[in-house]
């Protein structure tokens, strides 16, 4: 498939999409809470808590969404673990460059670790996108919380309409 990737039906809800551009017949999976997978780095852990009950509040999330959120999160976590090597090593030798290695001939080339940070932000940011987390995807959106349901309400609902 060639042109833009589609976005969510539940992202073009929020965002206030016109109803005849809504996809109606999209798979609608249950909104839960996907458990937070165990191979995660701790830093992507540490993600995963922060970020999981904000996008469930927002009825964004499904259990079909772990393998997503989990490379997000993930990606967040090679970030922070590189950026504190990063720093980690410019301590150690104020005298050593941060974004810059010399090699055994030496050489000056990019720091391998810098590569690795750069990679995981952009990473980091495509999933951002897909989930509405950046400033510009969530500035076109138009949430409302979500209000708990309450049992018997439904079930007088359901009984009205019978």
């Amino acid at each position: 498939m060639k042109g833009r990737i589609p976005k969510p039906t539940s992202i073009k809800k929020l965002e206030g999409m016109r109803k005849d551009r809504i996809n109606e017949n999209e798979p609608k999976p249950n909104p839960s809470r996907p458990t937070c997978p165990s191979h995660l780095n701790t830093p992507a852990k540490t993600e995963w808590r922060r970020i999981v009950p904000e996008l469930a509040t927002l009825g964004l999330l499904s259990q079909l969404d772990r393998a997503a959120l989990a490379g997000y999160c993930q990606a967040w976590g090679r970030w922070v673990e590189a950026e504190r090597k990063l720093k980690e090593l410019s301590s150690m030798s104020p005298d050593k460059m941060e974004f810059l290695y010399k090699t055994t001939n030496g050489n000056l080339i990019i720091n391998p670790l810098l590569s690795v940070a750069n990679k995981a932000q952009d990473q980091m940011h495509k999933f951002l996108i897909e989930f509405g987390m950046t400033p510009s995807s969530r500035s076109r959106i138009v949430a409302e919380p979500r209000e708990a349901k309450d049992p018997m309400e439904e079930l007088l609902k359901e009984s009205r309409n019978n």
